[in-house]
């Protein structure tokens, strides 16, 4: 496996079209760079939209790897971030190794990121948007330029990379991924930039063998494969489960709303 990133104090956003997977992404990076070892990971949670799938909802298992999580903890741990961007602010300024921060979907979350504008272009970074072929809107090439377009417009800031992330959560395949892989590289030519990299479920690749098992359980870095148009492969774990599946962590936002549910209907 090689490093996901060549450069270390780098300052990397995902976004993306609502439920193209850029949380799963993004905590995925984050213990990757953090397994691979020799710096340091923050990741910084800016989803104010979708209170199932959002980064802090992984603070355990991130923080003991040694990543820093900037997202609100105990009694504040369902409160929108606003309130900590001076804490973001100062991690996209000065970044002690890799700063990643998970932004919210479409240009409504983005939103945040202009309040930044200024930081980010002293500094410098790289906006990643995270492309699902199976979601609406970003099913064909002209949707995910025209959700580009209203991302960059909202955030005042460039995609700089595609990100492939192709999927239909515990049924994706290796064929699907590959096929996301083809469509990542076509839109990344349109659009004039450069493909980030592309995900597969790591338990996919083992069945295939492309991946050996001890590997897929301590993922690292980024795979050279055959049959992903030339962009090298993340393998993808499965961390950030909803609630019908098992996740995500107590205490959380969305676990309040599936006992609540549970509470009123008398299931779950």
């Amino acid at each position: 496996m090689r490093p996901i990133f060549p450069d270390s104090d780098s300052v990397v956003l995902f976004t993306g079209n609502y439920g193209s997977g850029k949380t799963e992404v993004s905590v995925n990076v984050a213990t990757a760079l953090a397994r691979y070892g020799g710096v340091k990971v923050t990741i910084a949670d800016l989803d104010l939209v979708n209170p199932y799938f959002r980064s802090r909802e992984a603070r355990g298992p991130m923080e003991e790897l040694g990543v820093k999580v900037v997202a609100p903890a105990g009694d504040m741990h369902n409160a929108d971030l606003p309130i900590l961007l001076p804490e973001v602010r100062g991690a996209v300024a000065n970044p002690d190794g890799f700063t990643l921060l998970d932004v919210g979907g479409d240009n409504v979350g983005a939103t945040v990121l202009s309040s930044l504008v200024p930081t980010f272009n002293a500094r410098g970074y790289a906006m990643h948007f995270v492309l699902n072929k199976n979601r609406p809107f970003t099913d064909t090439i002209d949707g995910a330029m025209r959700l580009m377009d209203e991302i960059e417009a909202a955030s005042k800031l460039k995609v700089t990379h595609i990100t492939g992330n192709t999927h239909l959560m515990e049924d994706t395949t290796v064929e699907m991924a590959q096929e996301g892989a083809a469509f990542c590289a076509e839109a990344a030519e349109r659009r004039g930039v450069n493909p980030g990299f592309v995900t597969c479920p790591a338990t996919e690749l083992v069945k295939a063998k492309l991946l050996d098992p001890e590997q897929a359980q301590q993922v690292k870095g980024l795979l050279d494969l055959d049959g992903f148009s030339g962009i090298p492969v993340l393998p993808l774990k499965r961390i950030m489960l909803p609630p019908w599946l098992g996740g995500p962590a107590p205490g959380s936002m969305a676990t309040h709303a599936r006992d609540r549910f549970s509470q009123l209907t008398g299931k779950g």
